[in-house]
């Protein structure tokens, strides 16, 4: 049986989102119905995986001990409604870097298909901004755009993958996965 695996992005999917970044575990909220969405996800056999830009850490906002702080919390709340990630993949660098695994270029892809040993083809990566979308697709991911975090304007931009599956969030998203396949 082929390898069920669901690629999220952190900020506006899972949690709310700010323009300020999230800096500490204290401004790390989930978006209600997000944890028990990948706790149902998990139910039904799916392997769920973080990728997500954290420009914070390579901008000096936070250190990579406060990231792990952060995503720690996420794990713990994420426990206490049943669930679980099986890797949270992330680029610390800044927005200007030239590294590969900034979205929407597909280096944290390409380190999730290395670590499950998979193709990413027909794989769901969900993402609330169209960097998130535009990483996955270009290694044949399908692009679910939610419409939390900055989805609503997402949905908006002329470049917004073809075939881009949209929910209003990763609850509408799960529910979709679990009761299709």
């Amino acid at each position: 049986m082929p390898l069920k695996l669901i690629i999220l992005d952190r900020d506006g999917v899972i949690n709310v989102d700010s323009d300020q970044f999230i800096k500490s575990p204290d401004e790390w909220k989930p978006i209600p119905g997000s944890l028990e969405a990948i706790a149902r996800l998990n139910q039904w056999g799916w392997r769920v995986v973080v990728a997500s830009n954290q420009s914070g850490v390579g901008r000096g906002l936070f250190g990579m001990d406060t990231l792990n702080a952060i995503n720690e919390k996420m794990v713990r709340s994420l426990a206490q409604v049943g669930g679980r990630l099986d890797a949270i993949f992330f680029c610390p660098h800044a927005a200007d870097s030239t590294c590969e695994c900034r979205k929407p270029k597909s280096g944290l892809f390409l380190q999730i298909a290395e670590r499950f040993n998979v193709d990413l083809r027909g794989v769901p990566c969900v993402g609330d901004s169209l960097r998130d979308l535009q990483a996955g697709v270009r290694l044949g991911c399908e692009p679910y755009l939610v419409l939390t975090g900055k989805g609503e304007a997402t949905r908006e931009s002329p470049d917004l993958p073809p075939g881009t599956h949209v929910f209003s969030d990763l609850d509408a998203v799960a529910s979709e996965l679990t009761s299709s396949r």
